[in-house]
């Protein structure tokens, strides 16, 4: 069960703006990824909470890796997060990668219990298993009424833009595409763009969209 002192908190806690972000399957939630985005969202004067499913909890403590659990545990846990914050009202909720998918898989199922979150952010959406194009994860996706970002690298194995054109998405999903990306926004040398400037601009656009949930009409 996730509670709110399980959680890593940064940013003013009476802000108006407020996230809930999931890591993705391999690392915690103190990655650089994760700390990046927490931060730079906090810095924006946004209210950010971290939290933790439970594999990855418990290889924290033992040091042992582990697979994901099971889908329903991981939504389990992110309802148990979403409850420890107050609720989805107000609340927009994403994550890195897996993270995120579960987060647009719960937010489907809270609007069809009628209490939908503020918003969804991607980063790194998993719209396919690498080398895998026809094994897309979208159904769900195309239902979806709720305002929803998603970052995503031009190079991400996970889904480049000629993936992502075919996919039908709706009109209330923005795409954010971080130049010479990869699945962990992270560009080539070469490009002439730094994992700093590219998750600056992701950060930014993640803000300027938090900003426009709350300014939306009810």
């Amino acid at each position: 069960m996730v509670t709110r002192a399980d959680m890593m908190l940064n940013g003013p806690g009476d802000s108006p703006d407020r996230i809930v972000l999931a890591h993705g399957a391999g690392v915690g939630m103190d990655s650089p990824f994760m700390t990046a985005f927490a931060e730079g969202l906090a810095e924006a004067g946004m209210f950010v909470a971290r939290f933790e499913f439970p594999y990855m909890t418990a290889s924290r403590a033992d040091g042992k890796r582990r697979p994901p659990n099971a889908a329903g545990q991981l939504l389990q846990s992110w309802r148990a997060a979403i409850n420890a914050l107050g609720g989805p009202t107000g609340l927009v909720i994403g994550g890195k990668s897996m993270g995120g998918r579960m987060a647009s898989l719960l937010a489907r199922e809270l609007e069809q219990e009628g209490t939908p979150p503020a918003g969804i952010v991607c980063l790194g959406y998993p719209f396919h298993p690498p080398g895998k194009p026809q094994n897309r994860r979208v159904d769900h996706l195309r239902a979806l009424q709720t305002p929803t970002l998603i970052v995503q690298g031009t190079r991400d194995s996970f889904g480049g833009p000629d993936d992502v054109a075919e996919y039908d998405l709706p009109d209330t999903m923005q795409i954010h595409w971080t130049p010479d990306g990869d699945h962990h926004l992270q560009p080539r040398k070469s490009s002439g763009y730094t994992t700093e400037h590219v998750w600056q601009d992701a950060v930014a656009a993640v803000a300027a969209f938090i900003r426009d949930r709350r300014a939306a009409p009810a």
